[in-house]
């Protein structure tokens, strides 16, 4: 009969890595202070060794589950989803696990994953919120957040967003200086920051060419698909429809691409925001506006693991920069 092999110990880990037990403990509880190259070796030698930690114990040691809540209106949609792979993959860095909750873009089940969150003595939550309202978001208490994408009103946070005026802002710009005579715009609800935020930067690249905002080309939906489809069919049904259509997010754009798929239009060209699977081969694209979205999720981890471990810095909205594509 074999002998029974002993379990690796955090001192074996420390011995492979070449540090010491008390750096180790700080890699394992996610302590972002730790030298990158420091935390590398930590992580390649508990790999190699194939430790396991046992979670009960650290529980009752740290006070802490290792868990992140993650709420998002929904996960059909590629962009959140995009967000979610970058905050995973900090998070596995740490050995923190996720927890993933839809709020079906209702107020009243946010706040009911949000309860569901604290039951689970979450240790922080992500979120990105499905209205512009925040006063539900007490009900963690003293739990670290940080919102992704939009901002709310009623609490204050962390939060990690696109800079969406900058990125609408220039690609309307170098629309205007090639030469676009009419640029249209489809755009979301504007109760949420990121629809503002965008349909401000679109409104301002306008008045800086001394171009007139016209509210027979500038159109509202819901940032769905079928929103896209129907108000793209206005634009275009008009006695003088725009030449230039700025849409300011992905799933209305793919609204938009499918009405003009079942029509003919010549000259028109279309400004997108977002990057995401075919909006370059939708018809008549000649920009895209792409945002960082795993870098987004990354830095929203960071953030929160920040908080997590005690920083008592300023609240801080970090806005990261687009990248504008040209097609034509």
């Amino acid at each position: 009969m074999s002998e029974k092999q002993s379990p690796v110990t955090v001192k074996d880990v420390a011995e492979k890595a070449g540090v010491s037990t008390a750096t180790v403990s700080r890699v394992l509880n996610g302590d972002l202070k730790v030298r990158p190259d420091t935390a590398e070796k930590v992580q390649k030698a508990v790999s190699l060794l194939g430790y396991r930690m046992n979670q009960v114990a650290r529980s009752l040691k740290t006070r802490r589950t290792h868990t992140i809540g993650i709420i998002a209106p929904e996960f059909r949609n590629d962009f959140f989803m995009s967000i979610v792979t970058g905050i995973e993959d900090t998070l596995k860095q740490i050995d923190f696990s996720v927890i993933l909750c839809s709020s079906r873009e209702n107020l009243k089940e946010e706040e009911n994953r949000l309860r569901l969150l604290k039951e689970k003595n979450v240790d922080g939550v992500i979120i990105i919120p499905g209205s512009n309202r925040g006063e539900h978001f007490q009900i963690m208490e003293e739990t670290p957040i940080v919102l992704v994408d939009r901002l709310v009103e009623g609490f204050e946070s962390d939060a990690v967003l696109s800079d969406n005026f900058q990125g609408s802002y220039e690609a309307v710009k170098y629309s205007l200086k090639r030469g676009a005579r009419r640029i249209g715009f489809i755009g979301g609800d504007r109760t949420l920051t990121s629809a503002k935020e965008r349909f401000d930067g679109y409104l301002k690249a306008l008045e800086d060419f001394q171009r007139e905002a016209e509210s027979e080309i500038i159109l509202f939906g819901d940032y769905h698909e079928d929103s896209g489809y129907h108000l793209m069919k206005t634009l275009m049904e008009l006695e003088s429809p725009p030449d230039h259509v700025f849409i300011s997010n992905y799933f209305m754009h793919l609204g938009a691409a499918r009405y003009l798929l079942q029509s003919e239009h010549k000259g028109l060209h279309i400004l997108s925001f977002d990057d995401l699977p075919l909006a370059s081969f939708f018809p008549y694209t000649s920009i895209i506006v792409a945002q960082p979205m795993e870098e987004i999720g990354r830095q929203a981890a960071e953030l929160l693991i920040q908080r997590i471990n005690g920083s008592k810095a300023k609240k801080m909205v970090l806005r990261l920069p687009t990248t504008m594509r040209i097609l034509e």
